[in-house]
């Protein structure tokens, strides 16, 4: 059995393997960190499985290893960063330090991140706006995987969207979940342990239901909550794909060519200030905040990513599990790189 691993220990084993990738120290440092933090809250899906596919879309030249981002600020509530066709993580630590001012300074801010390649979770980015006080959402359009309700062809993305609540002494209030029933990676840890998926996931290519992980993939994912799902699912792809004049779900899987790579597209951010929105009512937003979810656990109710907060102070204190074959496979990426895959 093998023993835990440091999340310190983790974090430079993976930058490491994106450097030998030939990522730049900068790029290599972001996207590991969004990596392991998906390991270390025990969220599997996108934790370090994503390191193959991040290795994938650099072989096929599909994102910019050394791209430097490049931020356009006009001194209005919307700021953009170009990440020049790199990964989106490097691009938004470029940009939070303005979006936080100027949320601050103004009450609302939007960050438009152009051209990115995006495979992480969008908990990081709102649970980072907390941090500084800010309630957020964060929302991008993936690639077309997903059939609308009543449909059966893929056209929507699994489009997730998150949401961040600061509290003062707490972990924050975070809520970050695909449009579509389950992530797509999902479905691929279940093709890869050979077990089924639950009902109602996917259909097959004749839209028929299917619990064969394979189907789904081959087929069509479903939205979460039928047609209420769907609508959210075209909200996302809305705000985060056409009115930013970036890719929707089905151009960034026809520029792919496939599902087999990463997506390529936009995202949006949305900072907003809570003292600001409050500033003449007399009352404490985060005070107000503090009743509402205290309350709902004092029903028994779990809040969101309270589950993943509990694993990664576990993780953070006694490391992280992984099995023989996921440490043989980052030993493979360390020594060989590119040529491992």
């Amino acid at each position: 059995m093998a023993k835990p691993i440091s999340v310190e220990t983790l974090h430079t084993r993976v930058r490491s393997i994106f450097e030998k990738c030939g990522m730049s120290e900068a790029n290599a440092e972001a996207v590991a960190a969004v990596i392991v933090a998906g390991e270390r809250d025990a969220c599997k899906s996108h934790g370090i499985y994503r390191i193959e596919g991040c290795m994938r879309v650099l072989a096929a030249g599909k994102v910019e290893p050394k791209a430097v981002p490049e931020l356009v600020d006009t001194g209005k509530a919307v700021i953009e960063v170009d990440a020049n066709g790199g990964f989106s993580n490097p691009a938004f630590d470029a940009a939070k330090a303005a979006l936080v001012a100027r949320a601050k300074e103004t009450g609302l801010a939007a960050l438009v991140i152009r051209d990115c390649l995006h495979f992480s979770a969008l908990w990081h980015d709102v649970e980072a706006l907390a941090k500084e006080g800010l309630a957020s959402l964060s929302m991008c359009p993936s690639y077309a995987s997903v059939a609308p309700t009543g449909g059966k062809e893929p056209l929507l993305g699994t489009n997730p969207i998150a949401f961040g609540w600061p509290r003062p002494a707490e972990h924050p209030y975070v809520f970050d979940f695909a449009t579509s029933v389950a992530a797509r990676g999902e479905i691929e840890l279940h093709r890869r342990a050979g077990t089924e998926i639950p009902d109602g996931w996917a259909v097959d290519k004749e839209g028929n239901p299917t619990n064969d992980p394979d189907a789904a993939l081959a087929g069509a994912m479903l939205p979460f909550g039928g047609h209420k799902g769907s609508a959210i699912s075209t909200m996302v792809e809305l705000l985060a794909g056409a009115m930013l004049g970036e890719f929707m779900s089905k151009e960034a899987l026809d520029f792919m060519g496939g599902t087999h790579l990463l997506p390529r597209h936009g995202a949006l951010v949305l900072a907003l200030d809570p003292a600001t929105f409050s500033a003449r009512s007399g009352r404490d937003p985060l005070a107000e905040g503090e009743r509402l979810l205290t309350a709902i656990g004092a029903q028994g109710a779990r809040l969101p990513s309270q589950r993943r907060f509990k694993a990664r102070d576990l993780s953070l204190r006694e490391g992280i599990e992984l099995s023989d074959a996921e440490l043989a496979q980052l030993d493979l990426f360390e020594a060989q790189g590119l040529a491992a895959l």
